[in-house]
């Protein structure tokens, strides 16, 4: 048994695969074909004597150590002959070279033989999608740590933004409910919190928000906030418009927001965090959110605010609530994401002036969340 990198002569093979091993949910002979064929992903086929008895697929995650194995599928006739355990080793192997320390997948709720396979290497149910295949069947969500440690997240629950402008009202949900699980997390509340925050103009479209709007809605909810990193200097995201006039109304919609913070007392300082601060800031109680650009993740020059849920010697891990709605981009690719600290660093700037901002949110009496 050998296994190999799979190449375009075996579409075939795979397409074959794919409808033998699957009653629903099967790629196209076009989805394999860029499967084999995008940059981002590893496919590879287990071969016995010339024949393509299975095959495999890892996806990896631009700018970020998280592997997701996407599809693995072996020829009825020869199943229960080791084949699956062979194809699952050689991803993790895969992922591990790549430099991804998480490997995760979806499997059939109903699917008990590939759940056996998974527990076998080591991998753990973290979670549930409902109704997500074509049978309207539940997706159980696994990963498996392909390191010794395991990282130190906090135990904040996910929430997925609903609009592609309310990244930072998402973000913020997921800290205020991370600290306070009585705070609901609904779609009302994350277009209220972005209703209050937003900066009114951005880029294209609706605006988005700022790290001083963030700041002010979690304080006006009884949480203790502070801003980090904006500077003094003209206001966050200004030079993502060009009309003089947008961006008055971006450094009024600022100034308002400050003064508004001053009043209630709410820290504003210029000085960035790094990881180690983010680290330390977490150790004493605090969620921090966290802007970011992302270039580095999806080659968009665009903004965007995520949920820093841990902090260790070599990685930062966030919930980043942005969830393709392609399907390219589950989920389980978006929760307690590890990113090397480095490239978080060079991640968390955005601009021409390269402006970093984070906001710190906490209780303001200790007893419940992580306070």
């Amino acid at each position: 048994m050998e296994i190999r990198p799979a190449r375009l002569s075996d579409l075939s093979a795979l397409l074959a695969l794919e409808e033998a091993g699957f009653e629903t949910d099967r790629f196209s002979r076009r989805s394999l074909r860029h499967l084999l064929t995008r940059a981002h992903a590893s496919t590879f086929v287990a071969e016995d004597e010339g024949v393509v008895v299975g095959y495999a697929t890892v996806l990896f995650n631009r700018g970020t150590a998280l592997a997701r194995l996407y599809s693995i599928a072996v020829d009825p006739a020869r199943r229960g002959q080791g084949i699956g355990d062979l194809l699952l080793a050689h991803a993790e192997e895969t992922a591990l070279e790549a430099g991804c320390v998480v490997l995760r997948l979806e499997v059939h709720a109903e699917n008990r033989a590939a759940h056996r396979l998974y527990r076998r290497h080591g991998f753990r149910e973290f979670g549930r999608h409902l109704d997500y295949y074509e049978d309207h069947g539940d997706a159980i969500r696994m990963e498996k740590l392909l390191v010794p440690e395991r990282p130190p997240v906090l135990p904040v629950p996910y929430y997925r933004q609903t609009l592609e402008f309310t990244c930072g009202a998402a973000a913020l949900l997921m800290a205020l409910r991370g600290l306070d699980r009585s705070y609901e997390a609904t779609r009302v509340s994350e277009l209220r919190l972005w209703r209050e925050a937003t900066s009114i103009f951005m880029t294209a479209g609706h605006g988005g928000c700022g790290p001083h709007g963030l700041a002010l809605a979690a304080a006006r909810r009884g949480f203790r906030a502070s801003v980090h990193g904006a500077s003094e200097g003209d206001a966050m995201f200004v030079e993502s418009v060009r009309s003089e006039e947008k961006r008055e109304v971006i450094r009024l919609v600022e100034a308002d927001f400050r003064e508004q913070l001053a009043e209630l007392g709410v820290v504003v300082d210029p000085a960035a965090l790094s990881a180690e601060d983010l680290r330390d800031a977490i150790d004493r109680g605090a969620v921090p959110v966290v802007l970011i650009s992302l270039y580095r993740l999806a080659l968009e020059r665009m903004p965007h605010w995520v949920t820093v849920t841990g902090v260790d010697d070599h990685f930062v891990y966030v919930h980043d609530p942005w969830v393709d709605p392609e399907g390219t981009r589950t989920l389980a690719e978006s929760a307690n994401v590890p990113i090397a600290r480095s490239e978080f660093e060079g991640m968390a700037r955005y601009g021409r002036r390269a402006q970093r901002a984070a906001v710190l949110i906490s209780l303001r009496k200790r007893g419940t969340g992580f306070g």
